[in-house]
């Protein structure tokens, strides 16, 4: 294992990928060098060390870069494997459903919040809440699968797929705050509201997930640069 020095992370306090990668991290009980980027003026750090998309979060393994949080997370999982707790599931399959669900979650929900805070009316506001939970319901049932009736997605613990969720947990209380918009509602989706509870309650979310207040004031800066004329609840 690398000394402490020779782990970096760049990454934005607010975005959802970066907790991610915090957490996974934190379940590894991997020290590293945290360094808070601002990608309204990008650094030359990170338009060094990822100048193919220019995104955080950017992990510096040995000099080395490594992008993609989903990426991140499976390499965290493979180098330090004697280390802290499993990431990834064992068995093969679920494995791959794990990964299958994991990138359906980047695909729907962080897309679905940032169309909710561009939309111009409230009327294109609402019926991209209602695409977003369309795509909840299917979550719903993947939670219901994969967990076999045990608190977490992985089962009796955190996992991959709990990080891939959990991380955008701040970010739907958020949309909730200004748009009034549940994401996770007792009624339609309970397994998942359940889940986020329990979520929310983990030692390693309350050590590395912000407070939803700091994705407002991010969000509004977000709007003033999409030109909303809609102005939140």
């Amino acid at each position: 294992m690398a000394g402490e020095g020779d782990i970096k992370l760049l990454g934005m306090v607010v975005s959802p990928f970066v907790v991610r990668v915090r957490m996974a991290l934190h379940m590894k009980g991997v020290s590293y060098e945290y360094i808070e980027q601002d990608l309204f003026n990008k650094s030359e750090l990170l338009l060094r060390s990822n100048p193919v998309n220019k995104k955080v979060p950017v992990l510096i393994h040995g000099g080395k870069p490594i992008y993609e949080s989903l990426v991140i997370m499976q390499y965290a999982d493979e180098v330090w494997s004697g280390k802290g707790a499993s990431i990834l599931p064992a068995d093969p399959h679920e494995r791959a459903v794990a990964r299958f669900w994991a990138a359906y979650v980047d695909d729907k929900m962080f897309p679905a919040y940032i169309d909710i805070m561009k939309a111009a009316t409230e009327e294109a506001r609402a019926e991209k809440a209602k695409e977003a939970l369309v795509g909840l319901a299917n979550l719903e049932e993947a939670f219901a699968q994969c967990s076999k009736g045990k608190p977490f997605f992985a089962g009796d613990s955190v996992g991959y797929l709990d990080l891939a969720v959990g991380c955008n947990l701040f970010w739907l209380e958020a949309i909730r705050k200004m748009f009034g918009v549940t994401f996770f509602d007792v009624g339609k989706t309970p397994l998942l509201a359940a889940w986020a509870e329990r979520f929310a309650g983990t030692e390693m979310a309350r050590e590395v997930v912000p407070d939803a207040d700091s994705a407002v004031v991010f969000a509004k800066k977000l709007q003033a640069r999409f030109g909303s004329n809609t102005s939140a609840k």
